[in-house]
């Protein structure tokens, strides 16, 4: 039986065919993949084309440049060229600038300068979000890798104890229900190790589908060394993400884009005072130089009524005003609970961690203990057992704690929209 189970443990073994990835290869890869970034980029891009619109349209007209041609079954008098023809063709360039639009003009640029800061500060959140999903499948790669270690670890264990087991039942040293808490012991373990194998098995591919790569992938292993003291204290952390944090920085940019919103809205109150020019000539051939004729026109129109259309785009501009600024002080109200629950989050994962490592080295001890003990016939199966299980609940806390201590790391520099370790790996 033993030999047939070190066989099947051979045999459960993941391929290491598989490519492998570092975390800042991962995280580049995934920003140019994920399509919430690529949205983010794309906003930015439009952004930056309203801003220069609403700017160009402060100082220069817009212009339209028109030619058109036709022909006749018979001839027609032509006032280009003064005679009948056959064909008779145009062309006209207009020219429309508005004097006064009531401050609609300097409320679009407002607008727009507020919008591209909320696109800007969106890239910078949607960039640090898929960073942390990122590393979320990463730390999920390497931590199902080590739990898997762990169930080979208890696999190992089981086998031991059952031919401790068995040399105790054929002497005669111990009953033969021993065994059978072993072989019980020995299925758990094996039931586990398949477990481990499906759950690194899909984290692979998860991996492999954040960054493109079909059939799954590695990750490389990181850093072991103990997470460090964090840079800034909690009352700076929260500051900071107030300050410059991209969810924070976007709600306000929103709520000046809603106010500068509501503000051009209101101009439609107000008298709009328009300029235009156009220059047309006539002939009998596409771009002609017959006959020319050209204006100039300055228009004033007042809006009076238009069965209250204007007063429903108000409304709905204050309201978009008024969410917005509703919900920008939510989120400054909730800014130290939230940045409070990440920071410690990563405090409580790391001292996990550094409570778990001793953990590890006393059940070790506590295990190895009984072992002797159980051979020696000072103790029972069942403490035994419990040693074993505690041993292996021990590796697997602190895998979970170290790998957590990253994550929480990630999502509190999410929050900072900065990195608080930009010399270590991402």
């Amino acid at each position: 039986m033993i030999a047939l189970l070190l066989a099947f443990q051979a045999g459960l073994g993941p391929g290491d065919s598989l490519p492998q990835i570092t975390l800042r290869d991962a995280l580049q890869r995934a920003a140019r993949l994920d399509p919430g970034y690529v949205r983010a980029l794309g906003t930015v891009e439009t952004s930056v084309w309203a801003r220069r619109a609403a700017l160009t349209a402060m100082v220069l007209p817009s212009l339209t440049a028109s030619t058109d041609y036709t022909a006749f079954t018979i001839d027609q008098f032509n006032v280009g060229i003064g005679a009948p023809a056959r064909t008779t063709a145009s062309m006209r360039l207009d020219a429309r600038f508005e004097l006064f639009t009531g401050g609609r003009k300097t409320a679009d640029v407002s607008r727009t300068a507020a919008d591209l800061e909320s696109a800007h500060a969106g890239e910078v959140q949607q960039r640090f979000l898929t960073a942390l999903d990122t590393e979320a499948d990463y730390y999920s790669v390497l931590s199902n890798r080590e739990l898997l270690d762990v169930a080979r670890d208890r696999l190992r264990r089981a086998q031991e104890g059952f031919a401790a087991a068995r040399i105790r039942v054929v002497s005669g040293a111990a009953v033969p229900t021993d065994s059978l808490q072993l072989v019980l012991e020995l299925d758990r373990a094996r039931i586990a190790l398949l477990q481990a194998e499906s759950g690194l098995r899909v984290a692979r591919l998860r991996l492999g589908r954040r960054v493109g790569m079909a059939g799954g992938v590695d990750a490389v292993p990181l850093d072991p060394a103990p997470a460090p003291d964090l840079p800034i204290g909690l009352a700076e952390a929260v500051q900071q993400a107030l300050d410059q944090g991209p969810e924070y920085r976007v709600a306000r940019a929103n709520e000046r884009s809603a106010d500068a919103a509501l503000r051009a809205r209101s101009a439609t109150y107000l008298p709009q005072a328009v300029v235009s020019a156009n220059s047309i000539s006539f002939g009998d051939r596409p771009f002609t130089r017959g006959l020319s004729r050209s204006s100039i026109t300055f228009s004033l129109s007042f809006p009076i009524w238009d069965n209250t259309q204007r007063e429903l785009t108000f409304s709905r501009a204050s309201t978009a005003r008024d969410l917005a600024r509703a919900t920008r002080e939510d989120l400054e109200r909730s800014a130290e609970a939230d940045v409070t629950a990440a920071y410690e989050a990563y405090q409580t994962a790391r001292a996990t961690a550094e409570v778990s490592t001793h953990g590890l080295e006393v059940a070790r001890e506590v295990y190895r203990v009984q072992q002797a003990r159980y051979r020696a016939g000072a103790s029972t199966i069942l403490d035994l057992l419990d040693a074993q299980t505690a041993l292996t609940e021990a590796q697997a806390t602190l895998v979970q704690a170290r790998y957590a201590a990253r994550l929480a790391l990630a999502g509190l520099e999410a929050m900072l929209g900065r990195r608080l370790f930009p010399d270590k790996e991402p």
